[in-house]
C-alpha cells in the first residue's frame, strides 16, 4: 500500500472503554478536526441504520485517538486522510464494515494498535478487510519491485475473498493522488506512475469509471505537470470560444428527442484532459487539431428508448462510418453498457453521444461498487438469490486471480499476468455456440481456447474462427466465431508464449512448461546418474538413505528430486554427484568401465532437445551434451558443434535411438534446381507424396556460367528416420529438373537464409 505516512508522531493517549462508550451517532470533536466529518455523518444518516452509524463513529473514535499526534505531510492532522476515504465510499454507499475498516485502515500499519484489537472491537470481518490493504512492514525484499509485487499480489488475493478490499484501497489511494501535492517530486512520479499501471486499471476493470478517469487525470498532471498545465489553459480557453456551439448542439438534440417522444435527461460534458492527451499523442495532432473535446450524455428510461434515440438523433446529424459501438447488447466485461456513436455536428465538429439508461449509468459511474448497498448483499445472501451480471462478472475475474496466484512462481510473475489482463481494449468472440468471451485486444486464437478452460488450451493443435482453418496464433477480432480443435496428444509449447497474451494464457503454459520439465528432468536426471554410478563400478541399487544424507551434507540441494533434477537439467554433474554418494575421491577413484548408452524415445519433450546445428534423426550416430539449463542436448557425431570436447567424458553421455521410435524428426536439405515455371510446386508435391511435411522453405537465385538460370532451395522437413529421408531425396532425384542436393548438417535452413 503507497500512503503518504504520518511525517511525524507522538504516543498515542491510552484508550479507555468509557471514551468508547461515550460515542453515539454523533462524532466526537468533528468539527474541531474536520469539517468534513460533519458531511460524513449526514452522508451517513442517508442510508445507514442509527445502530450501524453508531458503529462507524465508534471506530472514527478509535481512529482518533491511535492517530492522535500524527500528521500528514501537508500538516494535516493525519485523521483527515482516512476520515476521507470513508467519505468517497459512503458516497457510494458502502455497508458500514467496509467504512469501520476504511476509518481504520492505517491504525495496524502506523500505530500500536493490532488486528486484534480491531477484531475484539468490531469483529473478525472487518479485521480481516484492514488487513488485506495494510503494508508488508515487516517482511524483507531483495528489492522495491519484488515489495511492491508482494504487496500488491496480498492485496489482489485479500480483494478475490472480498472486493471490498480493493474498493477501500481505490479510495485510499484516490485521496492521497488528490493531496500528492505535498511530497516530493520523485515520490509523486512514482506514486503517479504505481496508479496508472495497476489501480486505474483495476478502477476500470471493475467499472469504477469516475475513478478511472481522475486517476489518469492526476497521474498526467504529476508526470507530465508542464503538458498538464498547458492543455488546462487550452481547454479553458476553447471552453468559452465553443460555448456557442456547444449549446446549439444540446438544443438541437433535446428538440428531436422531443420530436420522437423520447424522455431523456441530456447533458453536455467536457472530455477528460487525459483522454484530449491521449488522442493528441496517438494521432500526432496539436490541440486546436482536437474538434471533440465536447461529449454528450443521454440518459433514457428504458432499453427500447435507448435505440429510439439513437435513431432519432442519426435522422439529427449524419453518423461517423465505423464508430458506433452497442456496448448494451454486448456489455464490456465490467460490466458497463451505453450506445456510444460520433456524429458530424454543425461546422464540421464531431459529436461523441453515449445513450443509455439510469440503472445503466450508475454502473458506469460506480461498477461494481454501485451494487454493494449493505441491505442489498444481506438480503441477498439471506434469500440465497444470484448476484447481478456485473457480480459475477467481477466474481469470475476475482476467481481468476486465484488460479494465476497457484500457477505463478514469484509475485513479479504474478503481476506481470495481472497487468496484462489490466488493459482496457477489449475484442469480443463467439464459441460455435453462441458464447461471448471477452478477451483483451490482440488476443489470439490460443488465448480464447485457455479462456474456455485449461484443458481446451494445453491439447489445442489449431483452430477454425468463421469455418476457416487458422493457426493458433491467429490474432481475433470483434465478432469472430472460434472453434478450438483439440487432440489427447497435445501439450503446449515453449514458442506459445511469444504469442499467448492474456495472464491466464501465459501463466497456464508456463505452469505446464515448468511441471512437465520438472518431472522429465528428474526421470532424465536419475538415467545419467544410474549410467554415472555404473561407470564407477558401484551398483546403482546399493544407493540408500545414508548415501543421500552424505550428499546432502554442504550441499545446496534438500531432497532426491532436486538432485535429479538438476542432473537432468545439466546444472549438476552426474558423475560429480555419484561420487559424493559413495564418498569416491576425485584423486582416488576406482576404475572406470564402459558406461551404459542412455536411450533416446523421441518423447522427452523438454529434458532431451535435438541440436539445431546438425538436426540429427533416428539412423543417426549419435552423442548427448549435458548443458547447463537445457538438460541433454542431442548431436550427430559428426557435428562439427562437438569437436573441441569431443574426448571430455564429463560432458558428453553416450546415447542411442530406441528402435522402436515413432515420431517425426525435422532435418534441413538444399536443392539445387534448373529454373522454371512449377518447379516448387512440383517440389512440394514430391516431397509430399513421401509422406514428408515441409516446415520452412527459403530461394537463393543463382547464375551459372552457361547463362542458364539456377535456383537453391532450401528445406526443412519432417521425416521419420534416416532411411525415410533417403527415400525422399531418391524420389527428388529422379526429378529432370534437380541438378544437385545435399543433406544440411552446418545450421538450419533459417539460419543458413539469416547468415
Amino acid at each position: 500500500m503507497t500512503n503518504l505516512a504520518p511525517s511525524q508522531s507522538t504516543p498515542p493517549s491510552a484508550q479507555t472503554p468509557a471514551a468508547l462508550g461515550a460515542i453515539n451517532a454523533e462524532l466526537p470533536g468533528a468539527d474541531a478536526v474536520d469539517p468534513n466529518a460533519t458531511a460524513l455523518k449526514e452522508l451517513l444518516a442517508t442510508y445507514l441504520k442509527p445502530a450501524d452509524i453508531d458503529n462507524v463513529a465508534a471506530a472514527y473514535a478509535m481512529a482518533c485517538v491511535a492517530h492522535e499526534g500524527q500528521t500528514r505531510n501537508s500538516g494535516d492532522a493525519y485523521i483527515t486522510h482516512p476520515l476521507a476515504v470513508a467519505t468517497i465510499l459512503a458516497k457510494w454507499h458502502l455497508d458500514p464494515q467496509a467504512l469501520i475498516a476504511a476509518l481504520l485502515h492505517d491504525v495496524v500499519e502506523d500505530t500500536p494498535t493490532t488486528k486484534t484489537d480491531i477484531a475484539k472491537k468490531f469483529g473478525k470481518a472487518v479485521a480481516e478487510l484492514v488487513d488485506g490493504v495494510s503494508k508488508l512492514d515487516k517482511l524483507q525484499f531483495a528489492t522495491l519491485e519484488e515489495a511492491q509485487a508482494e504487496n500488491f499480489r496480498k492485496m489482489l488475493l485479500a480483494m478475490a475473498r472480498d472486493v471490498r478490499v480493493i474498493l477501500i484501497k481505490l479510495a485510499d489511494r484516490l485521496h492521497n493522488m488528490r493531496t500528492l501535492d505535498a511530497v516530493p517530486q520523485a515520490k509523486q512520479e512514482r506514486v503517479a506512475r504505481e496508479t496508472l499501471e495497476i489501480y486505474s486499471p483495476i478502477a476500470n476493470r471493475l467499472g469504477l469509471n469516475a475513478v478511472y478517469y481522475e486517476f489518469e487525470d492526476l497521474g498526467l498532471k504529476y508526470l507530465h505537470p508542464h503538458r498538464f498545465s498547458v492543455l488546462e489553459k487550452a481547454v479553458k480557453k476553447a471552453r468559452g470560444n465553443r460555448r456557442e456551439v456547444v449549446g446549439k448542439i444540446l438544443d438541437s438534440i433535446k428538440a428531436r428527442l422531443k420530436e420522437f417522444n423520447v424522455d431523456a435527461t441530456v447533458t453536455g460534458r467536457e472530455k477528460f484532459l487525459s483522454s484530449i492527451y491521449k488522442k493528441m499523442a496517438e494521432k500526432q495532432i496539436s490541440f486546436s487539431e482536437v474538434l471533440d473535446i465536447y461529449g454528450f450524455r443521454i440518459i433514457v428510461k428504458d432499453l427500447a428508448s435507448c435505440y429510439v434515440a439513437l435513431g432519432a438523433l442519426h435522422t439529427l446529424y449524419k453518423p461517423f462510418p465505423g464508430k458506433f459501438k452497442d456496448y448494451v447488447a454486448i456489455p464490456k466485461a465490467n460490466g458497463y453498457q451505453s450506445l456510444h456513436t460520433t456524429l458530424f455536428g454543425p461546422y464540421g465538429t464531431p459529436v461523441e453521444l453515449q445513450i443509455r439508461t439510469a440503472d445503466m449509468h450508475k454502473i458506469a459511474e460506480a461498477g461494481v461498487a454501485s451494487h454493494w448497498l449493505y441491505k442489498t448483499v444481506d438480503a441477498q445472501n439471506e434469500n440465497g438469490t444470484q448476484l447481478s451480471d456485473i457480480h459475477q462478472r467481477t466474481h469470475q475475474w476475482l476467481q481468476s486471480l486465484l488460479e494465476l496466484q497457484s500457477e505463478s512462481g514469484d509475485a513479479l510473475e504474478f503481476l506481470e499476468h495481472i497487468k496484462v489482463d489490466l488493459f482496457p481494449d477489449e475484442v469480443y468472440a463467439f464459441s460455435p455456440k453462441g458464447k461471448i468471451h471477452s478477451l483483451r485486444k490482440g488476443a489470439t486464437a490460443l488465448d480464447f481456447a485457455y479462456a474456455i478452460h485449461s484443458d481446451v488450451g494445453n491439447r489445442a493443435v489449431a483452430a477454425s474462427i468463421d469455418d476457416t482453418n487458422v493457426p493458433l496464433s491467429t490474432r481475433l477480432k470483434n465478432g469472430d466465431r472460434v472453434e478450438i480443435v483439440t487432440d489427447p496428444t497435445g501439450r503446449p509449447n515453449p514458442a506459445w508464449l511469444n504469442y499467448a497474451t492474456t495472464g491466464r494464457a501465459r501463466s497456464q503454459i508456463r505452469h505446464y512448461l515448468k511441471t512437465t520439465q520438472q518431472a522429465e528432468s528428474v526421470e532424465l536426471g536419475e538415467l545419467l546418474l544410474i549410467q554415472a554410478v555404473g561407470s564407477l563400478n558401484f551398483d546403482p541399487n546399493d544407493i540408500g538413505k545414508t548415501h543421500w544424507n552424505r550428499l546432502f551434507k554442504g550441499d545446496s540441494a534438500k531432497s532426491k528430486e532436486q538432485v535429479l533434477s538438476e542432473i537432468g537439467l545439466g546444472k549438476r554433474l552426474a558423475i560429480v554427484a555419484a561420487r559424493k554418494l559413495f564418498a569416491v575421491s576425485d584423486l582416488v577413484s576406482p576404475e572406470h568401465r564402459q558406461r551404459d548408452s542412455i536411450t533416446i524415445r523421441g518423447t522427452e519433450d523438454l529434458a532431451v532437445q535435438f541440436a539445431p546445428c546438425c538436426r540429427p534423426i533416428p539412423g543417426d550416430p549419435i552423442i548427448g551434451q549435458v548443458k547447463g539449463g537445457q538438460g541433454l542436448v542431442i548431436h550427430t557425431h559428426d557435428c562439427p558443434a562437438i569437436h573441441p570436447y569431443k574426448f571430455d567424458p564429463e560432458k558428453w553421455i553416450d546415447v542411442q535411438w530406441d528402435p522402436s521410435i515413432d515420431r517425426l524428426f525435422k532435418v534441413d536439405i538444399r536443392v539445387t534446381v534448373s529454373d522454371g515455371r512449377g518447379v516448387l510446386a512440383r517440389l512440394a508435391a514430391e516431397i509430399a507424396a513421401t509422406d514428408s511435411n515441409i516446415s520452412y522453405v527459403n530461394m537463393e537465385d543463382q547464375m551459372a556460367e552457361s547463362e542458364n538460370r539456377y535456383t537453391t532451395v532450401g528445406f526443412t522437413l519432417e521425416v521419420r528416420h534416416r532411411l525415410h529421408l533417403a527415400s525422399l531425396m531418391r524420389q527428388l532425384r529422379h526429378m529432370p529438373e534437380v541438378v544437385r542436393m545435399s543433406r544440411v548438417k552446418s545450421g538450419s535452413a533459417k539460419d543458413q537464409q539469416r547468415h
